[in-house]
This record gives C-alpha cells, sequence and structure tokens, in this order.
C-alpha cells in the first residue's frame, strides 16, 4: 500500500564535524526532512511544509528532496537564507548540535487529501512557526493521524520546563508519539523514562514508543508494553535514525490499514502482534540509516523483507 503524507517542520544543512579527524561535511537535514525524505524513498506520496532560502544551501535541500520524490508545499522557499546545525559526531557517531536557524512558515497550497501529518523537533517549539504547526495539526486532525517525534534540541528550545509544556500540548493533538529515552530524561529530569512514555497515552495518543539506542525499543499500548531488540549493524553515524523509525511506524501503520481518522479507534485497539510487527518495521529501516553516513534513509527495494 502507499499513502499520502504531509511532514511538517524544519529543512536545514546539517554540518557535520567528526571528532577523529575533524572534517566537515554538508548534507540536507533536520529531522522533519528526513522523515519525509524516508517516506518518498518509500514509496509513498510525500509532502513537505517547510522554510528554506534562495541560496545555494536551499538549493541543495530542493534538490534532495525532489531526487527523493518529496514534494515542497507552497511558500515554503523564500529570499531568506537556509537555516543549518553544526553536527559534532564523537568517536561512536553520535551528534550533538548547534543551530542557526529561522523558522516561520507559511502554511499555504496545502494537500488534500492526506492520511498522517507528522512533525517533529525544532518546528513544534519555536516560535514563531510552532504556532503555525498547531494550526496546520488542528486543521487535518478530524479527517487525518497525527504523529510526532519531540526531538529535543536543548542547545535551542530553552529551559526542560517550558519544554516540556510546549511539547506535551502537541502530544495532547496526536495519536502516535515516538520518543527517545536521551530526550525524555532531559526533558523530565528523571531516569524513569518509560513511566513518562507510558503515561503520555494519557493525553491522548494511541500509543507511544520509545527508543533505547541499542537496547532497541519499547511500545505502549492498551494491549500494554511490547519491546523489540535492536537490529543489530556496523554503526557510521546516528545522524537520521530515529527520522527513520518514525517513517517506519507511519509506513508499517499505512500497511496495517491504521491511518486516517476513521480507523482512529482502530489503532487505539492495537494488539500485541501488531504492535510488535510496526516497531521491528520501524528498527528494520532505521537499522539501514545508522549503517551509512548521514542521514541517508533506504530506499523501497532495500527495504524488502524488514
Amino acid at each position: 500500500m502507499t499513502a499520502t503524507y504531509l511532514t511538517v517542520g524544519e529543512a536545514l544543512t546539517d554540518i557535520v564535524t567528526r571528532a577523529e579527524d575533524g572534517t566537515s561535511v554538508e548534507y540536507p537535514g533536520g529531522s522533519p526532512l528526513n522523515v519525509a525524505v524516508a517516506l518518498g524513498r518509500l514509496g509513498h506520496t510525500s509532502h513537505l511544509l517547510t522554510q528554506i532560502g534562495g541560496d545555494a544551501r536551499g538549493e541543495q535541500i530542493r534538490r534532495h528532496l525532489e531526487e527523493s520524490h518529496v514534494l515542497l508545499t507552497g511558500g515554503s522557499i523564500g529570499s531568506h537564507r537556509t537555516s543549518s546545525a553544526l553536527a559534532q559526531l564523537d568517536a561512536e557517531g553520535t551528534a550533538t548540535y548547534q543551530f542557526d536557524i529561522t523558522w516561520d512558515p507559511r502554511a499555504t497550497d496545502l494537500p488534500e487529501p492526506v492520511d498522517a501529518v507528522h512533525t517533529s523537533s525544532i518546528a513544534a517549539v519555536l516560535a514563531p512557526g510552532a504556532a503555525t504547526v498547531v494550526d496546520v495539526l488542528e486543521r487535518y486532525r478530524p479527517t487525518t493521524t497525527i504523529s510526532y517525534d519531540p526531538n529535543a534540541r536543548p542547545t535551542l528550545m530553552g529551559s526542560a520546563e517550558a519544554t516540556r509544556a510546549a511539547v506535551e500540548a502537541i502530544i495532547a493533538r496526536s495519536d502516535l508519539v515516538k520518543t527517545s529515552d536521551e530526550d525524555v530524561a532531559w526533558m523530565y529530569g528523571t531516569d524513569d523514562v518509560e513511566d513518562v512514555v507510558a503515561s503520555w497515552r494519557e493525553l491522548g495518543p494511541a500509543f507511544t514508543v520509545i527508543t533505547r539506542g541499542g537496547e532497541g525499543a519499547i511500545g505502549f499500548a492498551a494491549c500494554g508494553r511490547v519491546a523489540v531488540p535492536p537490529v543489530k549493524v556496523e554503526v557510521a553515524d546516528t545522524v537520521g535514525a530515529g527520522d527513520t523509525f518514525s517513517a517506519g511506524l507511519l509506513d508499517a501503520l499505512d500497511s496495517a490499514g491504521m491511518l486516517r481518522a476513521e480507523n482512529r479507534e482502530a489503532l487505539r485497539a492495537i494488539d500485541e502482534d501488531q504492535l510488535e510487527a510496526v516497531l521491528s518495521r520501524a528498527a528494520g529501516l532505521a537499522a539501514i540509516t545508522v549503517s551509512r553516513p548521514g542521514a541517508n534513509p533506504p530506499w523501497a527495494h532495500e527495504a524488502t523483507g524488514i
């Protein structure tokens, strides 16, 4: 099956610097962009509402999206400078970020109908564009599935307390929420990350998911707690892994016939076997991304059998 998705959020240039030799390479990036790219490469109709400039970096992003079969919404390209993120990789390939970003998108010429809307990271909490994100989610929620990944960026998001309030406001509008143990630990100041993610269901989502790097992923739904192990690969770096996981969840839910508002009750009633299959699909796709440098999600032909 193929679905139509709208992803809302930042697109920027990742300037990736490696610890071992100090070399830098530029890639198109941004958590929402990576999700849109992953969905496009998997064969879905993938739209992206974002904000890029008409400069050289913006043109590189536009080409990357076009090559990955992602459609930019009207108003996504402006005259301002394209945002960037300096991603510094440690010896294990884990990235930390410093940002130079402007987020004030224009929500024009949006697609109709869509099966799911996804947002994540900076876009959902950074003013003034965060208000636009909320407006878009409100517009689509009556008919579509809403997916969210907080994907915290502490260097840009301000205090954990303020970020937590903004994140929970989006969670309350969502059907599906995926996060990482590191993000929850920062936002809530606790090691009891599973309890936090499980409790998010009380705000409204049908199910919530936490990824734990080399320890796999855990889903929480009405059926209970379902854990899947990690897929073992040689890690190049972790850039884009969580974003591919988010796209994998949406891809798997499409195959299960659980997208769109009319299937919301079916999503809430997801059983353990179905949830395990959804998580396993997402984990398998993310493993391909971590096996190669940069945010380079798999294509449909690479995902056969996952």
